[in-house]
């Protein structure tokens, strides 16, 4: 096992006093800020790490597991979340979650600080806005276990647990093809992140089959937020030839575009059929209940935590390892159900 950078390490690389570096690295008042910035550079280049559980300190070991997630505001991500969490405490491990709110660079400074918080293991479902991935670099090169869940980038010797998001597009589109939909508009956000870029490339499959996929719809949204619904009944409303379904790639604004659409005279599912992704507990509350592709999210959160201590543990190798695909399920409801006269 390689041998933790300490604080005498890096006084002795620099020529400096421990207590020199230390103070440094706390941001001390009496350190210049030159000698802080040398002790800085000096301590990422050699993966130096706060450690703030001394009590572990022996063991080179935290017992704490990382998770950065985008929001936490989430359905589907509560339910990875407690997945996780179930493994990691039946094992004796805690969880550090933090959220990156969709952004880059409060994802950096997430990985940053549970790096130096001395992680044993990182679990990463990236940010929208992400699109550099460098910052995780001093996990990889230190060898520190690095695992993604749902978003997901390729990085070598770190695995991806996933579902078939192109299946899953080409199941909510074909679905709807099936119910006699034939100018159907995909509304999603974010296509930088492979999840929805593969749904949609799912949803011009499906229309590509049928000779529909001229008249493609597609809506990337923002941020999938109530605020856009008007702009997105407004689209729908004024579309020359009538949007007979919607695919929306997320339940909760699936809902919102619901209640727009019967507020706005709509009758659903005879008029427009929608269909929209994940599951959540809102699909069911709905009326008319909403069509939905089921994402296991508890068991992406399982298997996840599982694959990390175990690899912790020494029973397997994660960096052997490539993509773990979980089956999703294609959930039929009435939103989407064609009625008969």
């Amino acid at each position: 096992m390689e041998k933790k950078v300490t604080i005498y390490d890096l006084a002795k690389r620099l020529g400096v006093s421990p207590a020199t570096v230390s103070r440094s690295l706390n941001d001390h008042p009496s350190i210049s800020l030159k000698t802080k910035s040398k002790v800085m550079l000096a301590a990422e280049e050699t993966g130096y790490r706060i450690n703030k559980f001394a009590s572990n300190l022996s063991l080179q070991k935290s017992n704490t597991i990382g998770v950065i997630v985008p929001k936490l505001n989430s359905d589907f991500m509560s339910t990875v979340l407690s997945g996780i969490e179930k493994i990691a405490n039946d094992a004796g491990y805690n969880l550090i979650i933090s959220q990156s709110l969709e952004s880059e660079e409060k994802e950096k400074f997430n990985t940053k600080t549970l790096f130096e918080s001395g992680v044993d293991a990182l679990l990463v479902s990236l940010a929208n806005e992400t699109k550099t991935y460098d910052h995780f670099n001093t996990f990889t090169n230190r060898k520190i276990p690095l695992l993604f869940f749902d978003r997901v980038i390729n990085i070598p010797d770190c695995p991806t647990i996933i579902i078939d998001n192109l299946r899953a597009g080409y199941d909510a589109t074909k679905h709807l093809l099936d119910q006699g939909c034939r100018n159907i508009m995909h509304i999603t956000h974010g296509l930088n992140r492979s999840a929805y870029y593969q749904r949609y490339v799912g949803y011009k499959k499906a229309l590509d089959e049928v000779k529909l996929f001229e008249i493609e719809n597609l809506l990337v949204l923002d941020q999938f937020n109530s605020r856009e619904i008007d702009s997105v009944i407004a689209k729908i409303t004024a579309s020359p030839e009538p949007i007979d379904g919607l695919f929306v790639t997320n339940d909760t604004f699936a809902v919102y575009c619901i209640k727009a659409l019967l507020k706005a005279g709509y009758r659903i599912p005879d008029d427009i059929k929608i269909i929209g992704f994940n599951n959540d507990p809102v699909s069911e509350v709905i009326n008319p209940e909403l069509s939905t592709i089921e994402y296991p999210g508890y068991r992406m959160g399982v298997l996840a935590g599982q694959s990390i201590l175990s690899h912790l543990n020494g029973s397997i190798n994660i960096e052997s390892a490539d993509q773990i695909l979980l089956k999703h399920q294609l959930i039929i409801r009435q939103s989407s159900r064609k009625t008969t006269n």
